[in-house]
Order: C-alpha cells, then structure tokens, then sequence
C-alpha cells in the first residue's frame, strides 16, 4: 500500500447523516465537508466505476436514493462505504476523499453533464432494467 504522503489532511471526524444522506467530514487542515450519498456513489474509486482506464467508466444510473448503511475503517487510511444498492467495492482513501469534497461542485456539474448527454437519470424509477451482459465476472 502506498503511503499516505505527509500532504494528506488526515479526518478528524466522520459522521453519517442518514436522515439528510450525506457523509459529513472534518479534516485537520480545518476543512470541512458535506458528501451527499449520491456523490459519494457515483464517484465511487471502484473499478466497476471507473473502469479499467479513462472512457471506461461505467456512468451511474438512478442513485437518487441511495443510502450508506455502514461505513468500514480500512487501515488508517481509507473507509468503504457499503450502499443500500448492495455496491461495497469502493476504498475511499483520505486524499480522495479530500479531493472529493475539495472539487465537489465542479464534479457534480461533471457527472450531471454526462448524464444529460447519455440521456440518464438520477431517479431510481426511470433506469431501464440492466442489459444482460456476460463474461464480466462480477457476483452480487
């Protein structure tokens, strides 16, 4: 595992908000973010996401809604949110997490544009079901 370089604000707090949906972090450099769930999904590190290199990104569908419904230390160095759609792959490391809350407004407005041109939706009822695709290897 590659260090954290000593840049990395380290968090001081994490709180989930379930009511609200959003995952509250404090870091020691005295910034202070608010995540909403659905932000923290769609940007999931996971390569079911990203995808094995740029342009692989599988773009995220529907997750309006979705809930974090346990949050798991990894090391001293990353959580792993597991989401009420079942998704637990993704390791939030601190820097990313930071990066996360750091550029959140222009990451959003990112994904929503991708999301308009692919013709998607954040709301869970309007996805179509998922095409059948074979060989990927991934087990739910």
């Amino acid at each position: 595992m590659a260090g954290l370089d000593s840049n990395t604000p380290i968090p001081t707090e994490i709180i989930l908000h379930s009511s609200s949906k959003r995952l509250e972090i404090a870091f020691d450099d005295g910034s202070r973010f608010l995540l909403p769930f659905e932000f923290l999904r769609v940007y999931s590190p996971s390569a079911e996401v990203r995808g094995h290199g740029r342009g692989q990104e599988t773009l995220q569908q529907g997750k309006r809604d979705v809930d974090v419904v346990n949050l798991v230390p990894v090391g001293n160095y990353a959580i792993k949110p597991e989401f009420s759609d079942g998704h637990d792959s993704g390791l939030y490391s601190w820097d990313y997490l930071y990066m996360l809350g750091r550029d959140q407004e222009a990451l959003w407005a990112d994904y929503l544009e991708r999301l308009e041109r692919a013709g998607g939706t954040r709301d869970p009822a309007l996805v179509p079901p998922p095409a059948p695709r074979g060989g990927c290897g991934h087990h739910h």
